[in-house]
């Protein structure tokens, strides 16, 4: 028994000499800095959490990888990190961005011709407090607008 007790020590202490002699050899700081030297699962290099996961859980197969990618190489070579997607590419390309000045003009051209349906769809939504107020204010006045009780129907109506 005190055989099996010493082995995972003498295993610990000869992955801290491998790794300290890997630092050495990279010019390193801390541990962390091998990770960039060591292949990941997904490409690119492992992540320093993963490396401490290693040292506990497979200190050989961590012994290995630093041998055969820092120790024993005469210049060890820096992997590039994983690929990643790059930022913003997961915006939609078919939609069209338009600015404030331009979605007036359309939605004014779509009064000129009457068009309802686009002027419900490209009005902006105004929030239920603010319909209810306009429309009593029209009310009191003896006007009926006719797009604000549209907007006031589609409101209660996607609130039910």
């Amino acid at each position: 028994m005190s055989q099996q007790t010493l082995t995972p020590q003498k295993t610990l202490q000869e992955l801290e000499d491998i790794i300290q002699k890997a630092i050495k050899k990279v010019k390193g700081a801390k541990e962390n800095d091998l990770c960039k030297y060591l292949p990941g699962d997904k490409g690119g290099y492992i992540h320093h959490f993963t490396m401490r996961k290693m040292k506990v859980q497979a200190p050989e197969k961590l012994k290995k990888m630093i041998n055969e990618r820092i120790n024993d190489p005469s210049m060890p070579k820096r992997l590039a990190p994983r690929p990643r997607a790059a930022r913003g590419s997961r915006k939609r390309r078919d939609q069209i961005v338009l600015t404030r000045p331009m979605l007036e003009r359309i939605l004014n051209v779509a009064r000129l011709v009457g068009d309802k349906e686009m002027i419900t769809m490209l009005s902006p939504k105004r929030p239920f407090a603010t319909l209810k107020r306009d429309l009593i204010a029209s009310i009191r006045q003896d006007q009926a607008d006719m797009e604000l009780w549209s907007a006031w129907q589609e409101a209660t109506s996607s609130e039910e």
